[in-house]
């Protein structure tokens, strides 16, 4: 026996409720009867794609079927197209249907399973592109050979119950997160790197390097932020990201003049301010989007880029506008030291982070020897060079916590 629902393309009243009656409770097979196949019929058909929920029968009396009509009655799912002259008896009529019916239901199971075995190997091949990528970050980040790496996904799928592909996605998924929390702590840096050397230029300390840094800076800040709006789009961190980039165009104004004053160190100053402050905060929704935890490490050691930065810049800009003290608060220089001491007691220590941690605290010491001497123009200079040298160091440090194991693995 068949479910039959049987329609009339005629009647719009008949046809309204059609899909939706078919898709709550889906008869073994449609039956659609039907002049031809008409403009409305198509129109209600349509609305599955091509793929309805059961077998669809099309009865019309006998007419000329051309190949364009055919193909459309194929592409809008009809699986059986069969003609029942006009007036024949009820069962001439009930013959039809059963037959017709039938090879339409089996000819909707032959379509079926071809299709779940598209989906399927569809999926295979999503699969294994997902593993190729996770075995290329793998490779890259900690220098394995393709064996190992497929070796190190397998185990991980292993231990944690997960498929290979599952597996592999979160890892490539992952690298995209730390990668764009990495850039957006970037900014931060860069907004007070920028100030530092427009104070430097003031102070005519090293102006020609000054500007070459203020170019590669401000080019660095466009290209993260250009990353970073494909990498957010149509995530909670956009807004961040659109708020970011507003005081990033505001600041690139104030910095565009060829000269510059006090009082336009100032304005630019509390603009970088701004930006340091919305750079923050994308900062943290990008970690909340992720869901990962492990990210926090990238985000603490990219906050002591901005630090040394911002020390740098203080010291300069204090020396120039006379605001207080030629050297930095001291509650600046003990939130380095105590994220320092954080960073040193993180159970990630592979021996690239431990060689990067001890030239960290080296170069430390000569910053705070070029603070104690700033009210030179030989401290200024070791105090800009520390800075920078320290900023090397530290995205050394922030690129081996991108690429841990444990970062990557979650």
């Amino acid at each position: 026996m068949f479910d039959t629902l049987v329609e009339s393309s005629g009647d719009a009243r008949d046809s309204h409720n059609l899909v939706q009656r078919t898709n709550n409770a889906p008869p073994d097979v449609l039956v659609c009867v039907a002049p031809t196949l008409t403009a409305e019929l198509a129109a209600v058909l349509s609305a599955w794609g091509g793929a309805p929920p059961c077998a669809i029968l099309l009865i019309t009396p006998p007419l000329a079927i051309d190949a364009t009509l055919a193909a459309r009655a194929a592409e809008l799912g009809v699986h059986h197209w069969q003609c029942v002259p006009d007036g024949a008896d009820a069962e001439v009529v009930a013959s039809a249907i059963a037959s017709g019916a039938a090879f339409a239901q089996a000819r909707q199971h032959q379509d079926a399973t071809l299709r779940r075995a598209l989906a399927r190997a569809h999926a295979q091949l999503d699969e294994r592109r997902c593993v190729d990528r996770a075995k290329g970050v793998l490779m890259s980040a900690r220098g394995l050979d393709e064996n190992e790496a497929f070796g190190l996904l397998r185990g991980t799928a292993m231990n944690v119950n997960l498929r290979l592909g599952e597996v592999s996605r979160s890892v490539i998924e992952a690298t995209q997160w730390a990668d764009a929390m990495n850039r957006a702590g970037q900014l931060r840096m860069l907004s007070q790197r920028l100030v530092r050397v427009v104070a430097q230029r003031l102070l005519k300390l090293d102006t020609r390097a000054a500007a070459d840094v203020a170019a590669q800076s401000t080019l660095r800040v466009r290209d993260n932020l250009g990353m970073l709006a494909r990498q957010c789009a149509g995530t909670s961190a956009q807004p961040a990201l659109e708020e970011a980039t507003r005081c990033w165009e505001a600041l690139a104004a104030a910095l565009a003049p060829a000269r510059v004053d006090l009082e336009t160190l100032a304005r630019i100053d509390a603009l970088a301010s701004q930006l340091l402050q919305a750079a923050e905060q994308l900062t943290q929704a990008l970690q909340q989007a992720s869901g990962r935890r492990a990210l926090h490490i990238v985000n603490l050691c990219g906050r002591q880029r901005m630090r040394a930065q911002r020390i740098a810049k203080t010291s300069l800009v204090d020396a120039l506008l006379r605001t207080g003290s030629a050297t930095p608060a001291t509650a600046m220089l003990d939130e380095f030291e105590a994220a320092q001491r954080e960073l040193e007691q993180t159970p990630l220590r592979s021996p690239d982070i431990r060689q990067a941690l001890a030239a960290i605290g080296d170069e430390w010491l000569r910053l705070l020897g070029g603070l104690r001497a700033a009210e030179t123009a030989d401290g200024r200079r070791a105090l800009v060079h520390a800075s920078e040298t320290m900023l090397e160091r530290l995205d050394t440090l922030t690129n081996a916590y991108e690429h841990s194991l444990q970062v990557i693995l979650g």
